[in-house]
């Protein structure tokens, strides 16, 4: 807002310094700019004000009344009239008698057909207007549909963040029981291997006990000679038949 002032105070000191016309041109221009200036202009009346025998204001009749009474517009528009008359200010000729009939005519059309008249452009006009009406109940019914379907839209927009977010987690899930699938196979593959390792040593150790098993059996069996396997069958037998005698003896008793 600055620069307009200063533009403005740089042409008024330049036209003041012209002399009494810049000076009156400064006035104008602030007369134009002043605030007064800028305030809106009243809206029309739709119809015109009263008015008696076709053409008088009402208001004049007011303004007469507190000063001369109700006889005092008459008298005031007769005495003007005939002060035009006589100081033949107004002639009468050919032509005011053509005015007069004329005038007549005029106010006996208005008289006759102007209710008739006024109806029908109030119908026009009423008709134009429901026109007009019904353009904007229409362009405000489309406004209003737009602006709800623009925050129908706009929730949905905010319900798509959350579907995003949805859909994240449910990659970040999807990773997760993958990488999750992964290190169970590969625990799996891992003890599968422990087990084969923990299997083929078992393996090693049972045949290496059954090998020796086998050899020391079989270097006893070499070891015995008949005589000694005579005695130890001999022995045998004596052993079972004392516990044969011990256990009669434990019937018996």
């Amino acid at each position: 807002m600055s620069c307009p002032v200063v533009y403005w105070e740089h042409t008024a000191n330049a036209v003041k310094s012209s002399g009494p016309l810049g000076a009156g041109l400064v006035q104008l221009a602030h007369l134009h700019t002043s605030p007064n200036s800028q305030a809106p202009v009243p809206a029309l009346p739709e119809k015109g004000g009263k008015t008696r025998h076709g053409i008088i204001p009402e208001e004049l009749f007011q303004i007469l009344y507190p000063k001369t009474g109700v006889t005092g517009p008459y008298v005031l528009g007769a005495g003007l009239l005939t002060y035009i008359l006589s100081k033949e200010i107004y002639i009468i000729n050919h032509e005011t008698f053509a005015a007069a009939c004329m005038g007549t005519v005029i106010i006996y059309g208005v008289r006759k057909f102007g209710p008739d008249v006024a109806a029908f452009a109030d119908k026009l006009n009423e008709e134009k207007v429901q026109k007009a009406q019904e353009v904007k109940d229409l362009a405000m019914t489309s406004l209003a549909q737009a602006i709800q379907d623009e925050k129908k839209e706009q929730w949905r927009a905010e319900g798509r963040q959350m579907l995003f977010d949805a859909k994240r987690n449910n990659v970040a899930m999807l990773l997760e029981t993958n990488r999750r699938e992964r290190v169970h196979m590969v625990t799996n593959d891992v003890k599968k291997r422990l087990d084969y390792q923990i299997a083929l040593q078992t393996l090693h150790r049972r045949m290496e006990q059954e090998h020796m098993v086998n050899w020391v059996e079989k270097n006893v069996v070499t070891s015995i000679t008949p005589q000694q396997e005579k005695a130890s069958i001999a022995k045998c037998i004596t052993d079972l038949k004392v516990l044969a005698k011990v256990q009669q003896a434990k019937t018996t008793a």
